[in-house]
């Protein structure tokens, strides 16, 4: 995004601190974890640094908060009346309801109803809240009682200048190779995936590549292993350069596949960067995807929760190269139409023009 609004002319000035180490340093704060001293005098020292930091900028327009900006709302709304500033929130996603879908609330009540009322609150003091998908606006608005009217849209998009067409042979240029890569949680619904890789075991030379880490990722390798799976490997996570050749050594990219909220709301990442390099996707269906793309023109849907389903659309690609070559051009025609860094700039950029006008 930062780099969109560069292209589009916007002049973007850095005030960041970090705060988190990784993605476990975020749940176990949201499990609980943030009330232990070490983790508030963190929050303090890093706070600290920021106001410091902010005092210290030249003249801006409007400040900008980005993702998880949940608790930084609040010490940027009332920096942005000091200098009489419009305030925006990149809210991207609810970590409310991402902790919720991992379960967080069964750990901690407490917390779990505390992250909803900051987020609540939150939302309700930027001047322009930004999402990626109407279904999700309607989400916020049904939860925290938002009105609409105070969402404007900008798609998640994916980065060109690291995803973008490549195609390089496969360890075995006989294999068909399927990749799904992410974070293993229900959202991303990868039980399916192996249970479809079940159900595919006599094709032999379709495999299938499971690439990341998460919190489901022992129960699926205890599954696969169970099953006796030989058409299913596992990479730990790749850094940005390397899972890019591994997806360009792929036949077919697959989304998400789970019926959680975040997962019907939201247009995953992997489905942009697939598009970007012009790869096939299957993923799981929704409306939200079904109102941007068309099933066998843009991408394959299936029903969520079918390993089924996904195994018959997996066998059907593998033997009809004329629909992968149809879904690889439509799918990079309209990535480079409506969701390319300089394009998610532009739209970024119209509904911050609102705010100066």
């Amino acid at each position: 995004m930062i780099e969109g609004l560069r292209r589009a002319g916007v002049e973007v000035i850095d005030c960041h601190e970090p705060l988190w180490n990784s993605v476990e340093d975020r749940v176990e704060a949201a499990s609980g974890g943030w009330c232990h001293p070490g983790f508030l005098w963190r929050v303090i020292r890093v706070y600290f640094k920021l106001i410091r930091r902010y005092l210290r900028l030249e003249d801006f327009d409007i400040l900008i908060i980005s993702y998880p900006g949940q608790f930084d709302v609040f010490l940027a709304f009332f920096l942005t009346r000091l200098r009489h500033k419009p305030l925006v929130w990149d809210i991207f996603m609810s970590i409310y309801l991402i902790a919720l879908e991992r379960g967080l609330d069964k750990r901690s009540r407490f917390t779990i109803t505390a992250i909803r009322l900051v987020e609540r609150l939150a939302c309700g003091l930027p001047d322009l809240l930004i999402l990626d998908t109407e279904e999700y606006v309607n989400w916020f608005e049904i939860t925290h009682g938002i009105p609409k009217y105070r969402f404007c849209l900008v798609p998640t998009g994916a980065d060109e200048r690291v995803f973008q067409p490549a195609f390089l042979p496969s360890a075995s240029n006989s294999n068909f190779r399927v990749i799904y890569y992410g974070t293993f949680i229900p959202n991303h619904g990868v039980r399916t995936i192996v249970e479809a890789a079940n159900m595919l075991q006599s094709e032999a030379d379709i495999q299938f590549e499971l690439v990341g880490d998460g919190p489901e990722l022992e129960m699926v390798r205890e599954t696969v292993k169970r099953s006796g799976l030989n058409n299913v490997i596992f990479t730990q996570w790749l850094p940005q350069e390397e899972l890019v050749q591994h997806v360009a050594r792929s036949q077919i990219c697959l989304g998400v596949f789970g019926v959680t909220p975040q997962s019907l709301m939201t247009i995953n990442n992997k489905i942009y960067e697939a598009f970007a390099m012009a790869k096939p996707v299957i993923t799981g269906d929704s409306h939200t995807l079904r109102v941007a793309f068309a099933h066998e023109r843009h991408l394959f849907l299936v029903e969520r929760a079918n390993p089924q389903e996904l195994a018959n659309a997996i066998r059907d690609l593998h033997g009809n190269p004329e629909l992968c070559a149809t879904l690889s051009e439509n799918g990079y025609f309209i990535f480079t139409e409506s969701y390319t860094t300089s394009m998610l700039g532009i739209r970024f950029k119209s509904h911050l023009d609102r705010l100066r006008s």
